[in-house]
């Protein structure tokens, strides 16, 4: 592979990695609190409220159900007006986004869901408000499950940033599509591909190291 494409490779990379940063951290800021929402709002719990957790169940199960090269162009005038612009790399940030928010919030409602229900019990006998539950009970014995759950979103947008490639979206797979497709570059797709499983192993094993390291029962085994 010559100089001026190993260039491309690298320029492409850093593309890729700041839509999978940028949509990660704006997911999750809104995903997560979501999520909270969807766990407390549900039938017996502390601030249970049916028709705001239909509500809100059906909106994020409708936005998981469209596919995402649908959502990539059907909210192109919403990205325009978000960013001026459809193409390039903070366009493909505004459906990456989107597309990740009811899922990050799916996998932080699940991973509430697995708190024991005799810590929230016991906290509110002591008297915890919903606000102190959620933070100090909820949020903590639920955080190595949230970290997994960003670790596969993460894993989750660098695919789906390779498929905004395809709409002009910048990035590897812009890059893998460019060159390796229509200029018939076979070393530059395989080079891409490459790169792109070498991305997400270290994305993968960098989520699992911190999973453990938030584990309790990791924390008591090295006590």
């Amino acid at each position: 592979m010559s100089l001026a494409m190993g260039s491309l490779l690298l320029d492409a990379l850093l593309e890729t990695l700041v839509m999978v940063g940028v949509s990660t951290a704006l997911s999750a800021a809104v995903g997560v609190p979501l999520g909270v929402v969807l766990v407390v709002t549900s039938r017996g719990h502390v601030l249970e409220h049916a028709l705001a957790s239909r509500v809100l169940g059906g909106v994020v199960n409708a936005a998981r159900s469209t596919p995402f090269i649908i959502l990539l162009v059907a909210i192109i005038p919403l990205t325009r007006l978000l960013v001026g612009t459809s193409i390039g790399t903070a366009a493909a940030v505004v459906p990456l986004t989107l597309a990740a928010i009811p899922f990050v919030a799916r996998l932080v409602e699940s991973s509430l869901r697995e708190v024991d229900p005799g810590l929230i019990e016991a906290a509110q006998a002591m008297g915890a408000t919903p606000r102190q539950i959620v933070l100090k009970v909820l949020l903590p014995e639920a955080l190595p499950g949230i970290v997994a759950g960003l670790t596969i979103t993460v894993v989750s947008l660098v695919g789906y940033s390779a498929m905004a490639g395809a709409v002009g979206g910048g990035g590897l797979g812009d890059l893998g599509i460019r060159y390796g497709y229509q200029r018939f570059q076979p070393e530059v797709m395989l080079a891409v591909v490459v790169v792109l499983v070498v991305l997400v192993q270290a994305v993968q094993s960098a989520g699992d190291r911190v999973v453990r390291r938030l584990d309790k029962r990791n924390l008591r085994a090295r006590a």
